[in-house]
């Protein structure tokens, strides 16, 4: 048994589940998802069901109900478990941001307790995480309608972040946000590579603030019409994009990652985290270019 506990938003729910179903496909076991932290997140939701994710909940499992941790601020808690289940269920708390090369081969009965932002952690079953995040629903008709205008372009895909990363001083001390010119800059490489200049499709949490802003001497389409409960669908319109130029979020990682044209450009920012102590070596593919 796998136990992985979920936390935050879509994108980093998704590198979670990837390294905990990673996990469980080499120890040939049942993958737990530890969903408990959305019962008091009034931020966050718990996402997974819009996808044709393999597991099963902590709550329903009898198995992992039994030995699923306390949070561990609570200490005399979390201890008193240690004592009681440590040699039944391992719990693995990630030590940085950076790819630690023990996880891949540890299990089985392992509780992961970390973010967990690298493909290295699942790319040896890559095959096996795309098929799990195909989407279970199915696309709306205005979706559809995009999704075909999408797959008939030169597209690529911006995503544009902001925000908590603009409102929450905490998320912006250690975000921050990607620059206009570092968007410009990168549609300007995309349409230097390709014959046809593309159709660029940009996605954002401030779609009115993009819109009054961004100047590109492309033509651009701005994708507004999903709402934070239908985010998984601006994820499916992402990846159905033949190019990408992602934000630094979790959110537009996956949906470069999850498109599936081989002869994509992906473009990322240099400069990950606006804070200097937090290592972003892991977090981006070797194969995508950095402006």
């Amino acid at each position: 048994m796998i136990i992985v506990r979920l936390s935050g938003g879509l994108g980093n729910q998704l590198f979670q589940y990837a390294a905990g179903r990673a996990l469980a496909i080499r120890n040939q076991a049942q993958l737990v998802v530890d969903d408990r932290v959305f019962q008091s997140d009034t931020f966050r939701r718990f996402c997974m069901p819009a996808f044709n994710a393999e597991f099963v909940l902590g709550s329903e499992f009898p198995a992992a109900r039994e030995v699923l941790p306390p949070p561990r601020n609570r200490g005399l808690q979390f201890l008193r478990w240690r004592i009681t289940h440590g040699r039944r269920l391992k719990f693995v708390r990630e030590r940085s941001l950076l790819f630690d090369p023990k996880i891949p081969a540890i299990g089985p009965n392992v509780y992961l307790h970390g973010y967990w932002q690298s493909e290295q952690y699942f790319c040896d079953v890559a095959s096996a995480i795309r098929n799990d995040l195909s989407l279970r629903v199915p696309p709306s008709a205005e979706n559809s309608t995009w999704l075909s205008e999408i797959a008939a372009a030169n597209s690529a895909s911006i995503h544009i972040r902001r925000g908590d990363y603009v409102a929450d001083p905490k998320a912006s001390r250690v975000h921050g946000t990607c620059s206009l010119d570092y968007y410009q800059t990168a549609a300007a490489e995309i349409a230097g590579r390709l014959p046809v200049a593309p159709t660029f499709y940009v996605f954002s949490d401030d779609p009115n603030w993009v819109q009054e802003n961004l100047r590109l001497p492309f033509t651009v389409r701005y994708v507004t019409h999903n709402d934070d409960a239908h985010n998984y669908e601006d994820l499916r319109l992402m990846a159905a994009c033949h190019h990408h130029i992602v934000a630094n979020s979790s959110f537009s990682w996956w949906g470069a990652w999850l498109g599936c044209n081989p002869d994509r450009t992906v473009i990322a920012p240099r400069v990950w985290f606006n804070d200097p102590s937090r290592s972003d070596q892991s977090l981006v593919p070797k194969d995508w270019l950095r402006l």
